[in-house]
């Protein structure tokens, strides 16, 4: 999965970088390239699953988080992209939005006041406008196909661009508009911006902390539409966290009264938000965590790992982790009948311990 990080000038995108992943942004900045790390995604369950088996290998899944460098810095009240960022978005799973409360006046915002609502919003105006390009380019140049030979799938993409093109005129983002299984098909390719999750980092100071609710209000009507989400955090203050000892983390925290690092937070959330759930398999070899959407049936899951086994898929062999932990190993779930076999469409939940039997 690839998140990008953007935000207007000042906002504190490079410091919340550095507290997702551990990386400076300098080397990179100074080449003219957006700053890349990949994190592991946190998760108790895969640490005690590779205890009690003690593979050679244990593998997380897996973020790709990238800082976008996009917004001119020669001219602090730009918020306009141009279309190479534009085309870096499109390439993210989702975004995250970094917008500012804190307040430094050696910071000067580039709008010469604090409005993090106002600032998403802006944000957001640029991914409806760029959305709206693409729809009315795209529609333009099929009704005259349609006029020259008319063609039931050129009807069918026009009339969902249509639809797409109201919901934009209504200032309504992509991700709020219900589409069927087959104009999501034929509006795949165009990646909408405003189709994205998208995740609102309120960038908070540190006597903010404590008042995040209070902080958030502004946000809660515009997270409860579905596909967004509101998360503070101080992202200065995570940076430095990232950087102590890990033995020395949880104290500092407390003591800001800050009850889960920032990654582990925006991880959690994005999951949530992409109904996102994982599966492991385990071994003397390898015990690992896939990421998978929620309601994948067991052949597409098994896709996941490798073509071979969706292709020669036979049975599935599924236990919960809840029930697996019980016993500490697969025989006893045999014994008691909580290790299961299942089908092609039987769908996988969060935390199934999966053994897919398939012959190619």
């Amino acid at each position: 999965m690839k998140i990008c990080i953007v935000g207007l000038p000042q906002s504190g995108k490079s410091s919340l970088f550095s507290a997702l992943t551990g990386a400076s942004t300098e080397t990179a900045a100074s080449k003219g390239a957006d700053p890349i790390a990949v994190v592991k995604v946190p998760d108790p369950r895969l640490e005690k699953l590779a205890a009690i088996f003690e593979p050679k290998k244990k593998t997380a899944a897996s973020i790709e988080f990238v800082e976008l460098q996009g917004i001119s810095t020669g001219d602090p009240k730009q918020t306009t992209f141009s279309e190479q960022f534009l085309g870096k978005l499109r390439t993210a799973d989702a975004l995250l939005a970094v917008v500012r409360s804190f307040r430094d006046p050696a910071v000067p915002h580039p709008r010469d006041s604090i409005d993090a609502r106002r600032d998403l919003a802006a944000l957001e105006t640029e991914f409806l406008l760029s959305d709206l390009a693409i729809v009315e380019s795209r529609s333009d140049r099929l009704r005259k196909q349609i006029a020259a030979k008319k063609s039931d799938r050129d009807v069918r993409e026009l009339a969902a661009l249509e639809k797409c093109k109201a919901s934009l005129d209504a200032e309504t983002p992509l991700r709020r508009v219900d589409l069927s299984e087959d104009e999501e098909t034929l509006l795949r390719g165009f990646r909408f911006l405003t189709r994205k999750p998208l995740i609102a980092v309120v960038n908070l100071d540190e006597d903010e902390i404590r008042r995040e609710p209070e902080i958030l209000a502004p946000f809660v009507d515009w997270a409860a539409e579905g596909g967004s989400a509101a998360v503070g955090l101080c992202a200065r203050l995570e940076s430095e966290i990232r950087q102590l000892p890990e033995q020395d983390a949880p104290q500092f925290r407390s003591d800001f009264g800050i009850g889960s690092p920032a990654l582990d937070r925006l991880i959690a959330t994005a999951y949530r938000m992409m109904g996102l759930i994982s599966f492991f398999t385990v071994g003397s070899d390898e015990v690992k965590a896939w990421t998978v959407s929620d309601g994948t049936v067991a052949t597409r899951a098994a896709g996941v790992i490798h073509s071979d086994i969706e292709r020669g898929f036979i049975r599935a062999e599924v236990v919960s982790y809840e029930h697996f932990i019980v016993h500490g190993d697969i025989a006893g779930c045999r014994t008691d009948g909580t290790l299961r076999l299942e089908g092609k469409t039987y769908r996988v939940r969060d935390g199934d311990i999966i053994n897919f039997r398939f012959a190619v």
